[in-house]
C-alpha cells in the first residue's frame, strides 16, 4: 500500500492530486500526463489547440474535434440553450472584451458591448454528433469552456483513479475539489472549508462534510478590477454584456460530479438566493450554499446537519 501527492501548475492554476492505494506514484504520474494533454487540446490561448482551430475555421466549414472536446462542448451547449441559463459557452467574445483577471482589464464602451452581444447566441453553434464537428452559422463566434472545463477534467482524472481501486483519492483543480474514499483523518467524511467571500483566500466561513462528492464555489471576489471607484467581477450576463448584478457574493454547489458543480454554479449565479435554493432543492443529489453580498448564508435543506460554522 502506497500514498502519493503531487502539486503541478497547469491551466493557469494550481492542481493538487492525492492517491492512496497500490502503485500510487505511477497512478498520479499518469493523471498528470492526462491533465497536460487536456491543457494542450482545450487551451483557449494556444493557437495550436482544437478550440483555436474551431474559432478560426468553424464559420467557414464544420470543424472536427476529438471525442472528449466534442463531449464537453455538447454538454455546455445543451445547458447554454436552457431558458434563463447564465451559462453560455458562446460568451468568448465578451470575456475577451473585458479581460477581467488580466492587467489590461477595462470597461468597454456601450458601443463595443452592443457589437459583441450579437455574437453570443449559443443557438448559432451547430453540432454534428456523427462527425463530432462544430459549425458556426455566423462569423465572430468563439466558444469559451472556462466555466466548465475544470470540472470535466476533475471527473476524468477521478474516473481513472477509481479504475485503480484506491483507498482514497482527491483531485483539486484550482478549487474544483473532488474526493473519493476515506478522508485524511481516516473517516468516511471529508471536511471541506467554504471560502469567506469577504476575506483573503484560506479563510473559511464554514466547513461541510462530504463523501465521494465534489465541491465547487464561484464568487464575485475571485477576479475583479476597479474603475472610477466601482468594482467589476468576472461572472458575466450575456444578455446585458456586463457582470451579473444581484445579491449573491458566492455560490457553492455540492454534487457527485465536479462537472455538474461547475455547470450549476454558473448556470444559476445570476438568480437571486431564494430562486437558487429553490431550484437546487428540486435536483436529486445536489446541494447548494449561498452567501449574499450582505454576508448572510443560506443552504439547501439537505446540508443543514452537515455544516459547521467556522
Amino acid at each position: 500500500m502506497t500514498e502519493a501527492h503531487q502539486v503541478i501548475e497547469a491551466m493557469g492554476t494550481k492542481i493538487r492530486l492525492h492517491f492512496k492505494g497500490e502503485n500510487a506514484q505511477p497512478c498520479v504520474a499518469q493523471a498528470c500526463a492526462m491533465l497536460k494533454r487536456y491543457e494542450q487540446v482545450f487551451s483557449a490561448n494556444s493557437e495550436a489547440s482544437q478550440l483555436a482551430n474551431v474559432k478560426m475555421n468553424a464559420a467557414n466549414h464544420p470543424v472536427v474535434v476529438d471525442a472528449d472536446v466534442y463531449e464537453l462542448i455538447k454538454i455546455g451547449h445543451q445547458h447554454s440553450l436552457d431558458l434563463n441559463s447564465f451559462l453560455n459557452i458562446a460568451i468568448g467574445p465578451l470575456i475577451k472584451l473585458w479581460r477581467v483577471g488580466f492587467k489590461e482589464a477595462r470597461v468597454p464602451t456601450q458601443e463595443e458591448i452592443d457589437a459583441v452581444l450579437a455574437r453570443l447566441n449559443p443557438a448559432d453553434i451547430i453540432l454534428n454528433d456523427e462527425e463530432h464537428s462544430i459549425f458556426f452559422t455566423k462569423p465572430g463566434l468563439e466558444i469559451d469552456l472556462g466555466a466548465i472545463a475544470k470540472g470535466y477534467f476533475s471527473d476524468k482524472v477521478m474516473a481513472f483513479f477509481k479504475q485503480k481501486s484506491p483507498i482514497s483519492a482527491m483531485v483539486d483543480i484550482g478549487g474544483n475539489l473532488l474526493v473519493y474514499g476515506e478522508s485524511p483523518k481516516q473517516s468516511h467524511d471529508w471536511d471541506v472549508g467554504i471560502q469567506n467571500p469577504f476575506l483573503p483566500r484560506g479563510h473559511s466561513v464554514a466547513s461541510v462534510k462530504i463523501s465521494n462528492q465534489s465541491v465547487v464555489t464561484s464568487g464575485i471576489y475571485e477576479r475583479t478590477f476597479n474603475h472610477n471607484g466601482q468594482q467589476y467581477h468576472h461572472i458575466f450576463d450575456s444578455q446585458t454584456g456586463y457582470p451579473v448584478q444581484n445579491s449573491v457574493a458566492s455560490l457553492t454547489i455540492i454534487a457527485d460530479k465536479s462537472l455538474d458543480c461547475d455547470i450549476y454554479t454558473t448556470k444559476l449565479f445570476g438568480l437571486e438566493p431564494r430562486a437558487i435554493l429553490h431550484t437546487v432543492n428540486q435536483i436529486e443529489g445536489m446541494e447548494a450554499i449561498v452567501i449574499t453580498t450582505e454576508g448572510q448564508m443560506a443552504t439547501t435543506t439537505g446540508l443543514r446537519h452537515k455544516m459547521v460554522m467556522a
